[in-house]
């Protein structure tokens, strides 16, 4: 492959940048960000790096769950503009090179949602089958209720027929009955309306639930295949637009994320986030021991070449540790939210990571650092790039959807509203915008913000890292997180320091799939800095990491051509 193919298959080494258009910046003066203000901003994440921006919902909604609960697929919430902003926006946006795509919540329309206000007039109202319906008591439930404590139960009865409908989430969200053809249809529509405007994919919400058969006869579900319409939902999107992306929301374990790609056809969705990795990052951080995370990492299944993981550190929920054992999830909470206020569902904290590492500068930076060299595609949740904190006095998973800090001003330069007038409080202490915010981090040659926009660059300049094979390199520090990326021939080598304290190790780059290459005259090109590394003739290296260091190398053979 050349690397000009790359492009190709975009996703695969993109860096993609997740914000909310009512929390970013604020257009027009009325305390709720917007897209006339997220369109002033597109050059400071131009500047940063960013080749994928992720828009949260920004649909009409009566905005019980931040927008996910949508009464107009077609809409856009005047709040936040109108459709000539958001074409205005998405047209400069392309202008700088950065792709669009945007949540698409698939599995369940608004209560106030029209054909919902319709489907529940009547048993035969044309709009019924839009929604999941039964006419028999449901049994206990409480066991599914994705929001323990919100909900005891995945129905709720209906008083004009008596009957119950389905809601896998809130009950002002009524799941949408995806097997009905019409409902395809007006899915297929609506993607295919926001293609043509020029969104670039979408991030689907909530992948399993959308694909549930809980209102289909047994029999009937039986004889069905709901990976086939995921499937044909791709075909569909790829006929519109050949280089769209679908980006899964599906916190599974590796084996049934698996089916979500469709095996090694790889047809369904492009791309899944790896909520696995992540939850084993934090444990290993809880621990300082990178075990954890090489563990899970190594037991990764082979998906198809054109499919992608996602990476990330935090996104816009809680922070979900449901797939550690309760024992692990206690460590995590004791390490990094001991408070229960921190803590969420039973299951997730509700804090960002800076705050969590009590603003170790060296700690913070290995873990980016971290999210930039693994296998796959980095996401990031705005505001992590000068390292904002969360608002533990807001409700729920809100404590992390905080505005954006743009300056040491009023309202952290967000709005020009009154304070009281904001769609959301700003951070307050520490985290807050008199010592975080971009104006001052993007100046300084030493902040975070200039070493994210290093990391990115040099990620955009490693296709090694999106593209090629992962190898874990064995090395006797159980601290030490040490692995490499080979594509075409070039291997980089990443290594991290999970641990407090500095570690010396011995470790080799010659890899068992080539254990017969020469070194010779071979050594570690430093990609983050000026300290090369030598290698001996049979591959073998020594290397020093700082408490919570990192680095970044390229196996520089005699002749080679590579530039960084």
């Amino acid at each position: 492959m050349r690397i000009a193919e790359t492009s190709d298959l975009w996703w695969k080494n993109a860096v993609i940048y997740c914000l909310d258009p009512e929390t970013f910046f604020d257009g027009d003066g009325d305390g709720t960000g917007d897209f006339g203000g997220l369109t002033e901003r597109v050059d400071y994440l131009a500047a940063l790096g960013v080749t994928c921006i992720w828009l949260m919902p920004f649909y009409p909604s009566p905005d019980r769950d931040d927008g996910y609960d949508v009464t107009d697929m077609y809409g856009v919430d005047p709040r936040l503009g109108t459709m000539g902003d958001v074409v205005e926006f998405i047209r400069t946006a392309k202008d700088r090179g950065i792709r669009v795509i945007a949540d698409f919540v698939i599995n369940h329309t608004s209560d106030r949602h029209p054909w919902f206000v319709q489907a529940r007039k009547s048993v035969d109202n044309p709009f019924r089958d839009y929604y999941v319906w039964r006419n028999d008591t449901p049994p206990d439930t409480s066991d599914q209720v994705v929001f323990p404590g919100e909900e005891t139960s995945i129905w709720t009865q209906d008083k004009p027929s008596g009957e119950w409908y389905l809601h896998m989430f809130s009950k002002h969200q009524p799941d949408l009955n995806v097997m009905n053809p019409k409902v395809r249809d007006e899915i297929a529509k609506s993607m295919g309306f926001w293609l043509h405007l020029g969104l670039d994919g979408f991030r689907l919400d909530a992948v399993p639930f959308f694909l549930e058969l809980l209102g289909e006869p047994k029999d009937e579900a039986a004889k069905i295949d709901p990976h086939d319409y995921l499937s044909a939902l791709r075909s569909f999107l790829n006929r519109r637009n050949g280089s769209a992306v679908l980006l899964g929301e599906v916190n599974l374990p590796y084996k049934d994320q698996l089916k979500y790609f469709r095996g090694p056809a790889g047809n369904e969705l492009n791309m899944q986030f790896d909520f696995l990795s992540m939850q084993n990052m934090y444990l290993s951080l809880a621990r300082e021991d990178a075990r954890p995370l090489a563990r899970t990492l190594s037991g990764r299944p082979t998906i198809n070449p054109d499919n992608q993981w996602a990476m990330f550190v935090r996104n816009h929920d809680e922070l979900t540790l449901d797939k550690l054992s309760d024992a692990e999830r206690e460590e995590v909470f004791a390490a990094f939210g001991p408070d229960p206020d921190m803590q969420m569902y039973g299951r997730g904290l509700r804090r960002r990571l800076p705050s969590m590492l009590n603003g170790d500068p060296a700690r913070i930076r290995m873990v980016y650092s971290l999210l930039f060299s693994l296998p796959g595609t980095p996401v990031l949740f705005y505001g992590e790039e000068i390292g904002m904190g969360e608002d533990l006095g807001a409700e729920g998973r809100s404590a992390v959807r905080s505005p954006m800090q743009w300056n040491d001003a009023a309202n952290g330069g967000f709005s020009t509203a009154p304070a009281q007038d904001l769609v959301a409080q700003m951070v307050d202490g520490y985290f807050g915008p008199k010592n975080i915010n971009a104006v001052a981090a993007k100046r300084d040659p030493e902040s975070l913000w200039n070493f994210i926009a290093t990391l990115i660059q040099r990620y955009r300049e490693c296709p090694e890292l999106g593209w090629g094979r992962f190898e874990l390199i064995r090395q006797p520090a159980s601290r030490v997180l040490l692995h490499r990326c080979t594509w075409e021939g070039s291997t980089v080598v990443a290594a991290h320091n999970f641990g407090a304290e500095p570690v010396s190790m011995t470790a080799s780059a010659s890899s068992p799939d080539d254990p017969d290459r020469s070194f010779a005259g071979a050594f570690l090109l430093d990609l983050l800095g000026d300290a090369n590394v030598p290698l001996r003739d049979d591959g073998g290296f020594e290397l020093e990491l700082d408490r919570y260091g990192h680095r970044w190398f390229r196996i520089q053979h005699p002749g080679g051509r590579v530039v960084i």
